[in-house]
């Protein structure tokens, strides 16, 4: 049997106690994988650009919400998308400069736009009343930062709905097929010079490539539309938003960057030319083939005749795969007590979670070599939004992530992300400190 890095770290976890009784769960990111998937991105799209294009690669942050992990990507050149002041704040606390990050959200704030413009941090608008509040912004308090509107091309939708931003009746942007729309858009372009940005995004998982690229194209052509309108290049960057799906079968990576690029080249070729600034908002590709929630197997059972892995890994930290398992399932390694890959017949299993609802299942009737008490279970292909998107049922504590990477001799080594959070934590989280806030409401 050959041994992978992701192998390697398991075992090296659970000999350095970072998985064990005390702490039954945890997360492992790959951050030689990080990496080179960073350097996979940018090096496909400065295949297909033309020298010189101002091209930003901004991180989704949602997919990853972890300061440590924001700053690496930065050190590999990438930027931050962020959707809600809770974001902004981890990028800046990432050293992210303003001036590679990117607001995005449909509910911004006064507030949120006001520091926004203030920094100088791109702003998408996603609406008209959204586009108003910026024109009184702006009027006030005059800014240079970069300003886009966010439009729905309403091309469809893929295989998941809730992951499909492109719909007719999508929340997000401004739907180009409604009755004067586009007239509408172009026009509000025109109408204000300082904006300079279109954006579109269709959305992630379950998208297929072609969906994505019709979503771009038509960004493309609107872009074009408006500047020969402007009879000037008014509109200088178009932020196409990200999406690429990953495959969850198996550990190829697939599609690819470059085979994305290629596409967007034989498609739209003028969106490379460098007639516009580009930016891009991966978040999942990047991360989700680098990561691993390790858990312990707390009791093995049976019940109908199938038997029960038990773990500390559920919907707490899988909460999409719990809930909608047709749309998130995700692969399961079977480690024994020392961390080394399991052998022997699979056996069709379900491997559960310690959530206290029946449906706490991140694998039902899975063929697996038998798990045992003390055996460990590992899912994987979780290394995106596993990790930023913790559901606190049963007050279950977030558990610590740590990313590792071999070393000259090819031994794992370790480095923390997130502290692994106390109950002391979760008490505090929980309003520990006003106990006693409720004495005297409601009293007769």
């Amino acid at each position: 049997m050959s041994f992978t890095d992701r192998d390697r770290a398991v075992e090296t976890a659970i000999a350095q106690g970072l998985v064990g009784p005390g702490e039954p769960v945890a997360g492992l990111l790959d951050i030689a994988g990080i990496r080179r998937s960073a350097r996979e991105l940018r090096a496909a799209f400065e295949e297909f650009t033309a020298p010189d294009t101002p091209v930003l690669h901004a991180f989704a942050v949602k997919a990853a919400s972890l300061v440590p992990v924001l700053r690496l990507l930065a050190e590999e050149g990438l930027g931050c998308e962020v959707a809600s002041p809770g974001e902004l704040a981890l990028a800046r606390a990432a050293g992210v400069p303003v001036a590679r990050t990117v607001l995005d959200s449909p509910a911004k704030t006064h507030a949120e736009l006001r520091e926004a413009l203030a920094l100088g941090i791109a702003v998408n608008a996603d609406n008209p009343e959204e586009l108003a509040r910026i024109d009184a912004l702006m009027s006030s308090a005059p800014s240079t930062a970069p300003i886009g509107l966010r439009v729905n091309p309403q091309i469809g939708g893929g295989s998941i709905g809730a992951m499909s931003t492109a719909t007719d009746t999508s929340k997000f942007g401004v739907g180009l097929r409604d009755e004067g729309a586009r007239e509408w858009v172009i026009r509000a372009v025109l109408d204000r010079p300082w904006l300079t940005r279109l954006h579109a995004h269709v959305g992630s998982q379950g998208m297929p490539l072609e969906l994505m690229t019709s979503g771009v194209e038509a960004l493309f052509l609107l872009a074009e539309e408006i500047n020969e309108r402007a009879g000037r290049r008014q509109i200088d960057t178009l932020d196409i938003g990200g999406g690429l799906p990953v495959n969850f079968s198996s550990d190829t990576q697939t599609p690819t960057y470059r085979e994305y690029a290629a596409r967007l080249h034989a498609a739209v070729p003028g969106l490379l030319s460098g007639r516009y600034g580009l930016v891009t908002e991966f978040g999942r590709s990047l991360l989700a083939k680098h990561g691993t929630v390790l858990a312990r197997v707390e009791y093995a059972k049976s019940a109908g005749g199938r038997p029960i892995a038990v773990t500390h890994a559920g919907a707490q930290v899988a909460t999409r795969t719990v809930f909608v398992p047709g749309a998130w399932p995700i692969r399961v390694g079977a480690y024994d007590a020392e961390g080394r890959p399991k052998t022997g017949d699979p056996v069709a299993q379900d491997i559960a979670g310690p959530c206290c609802f029946a449906g706490d299942l991140v694998a039902e009737n899975r063929p697996l070599p038998l798990l045992e008490s003390g055996d460990h279970a590992a899912l994987l292909d979780t290394g995106a939004y596993y990790f930023s998107t913790h559901f606190a049922y049963n007050s279950l504590p977030r558990p610590g992530i740590y990313g590792y990477a071999p070393d000259a001799d090819g031994a794992i080594r370790f480095a923390t992300i997130r502290t692994p959070q106390t109950l002391e934590d979760l008490t505090a989280e929980s309003g520990a400190a006003h106990t006693e806030s409720l004495r005297d409401l409601g009293r007769a």
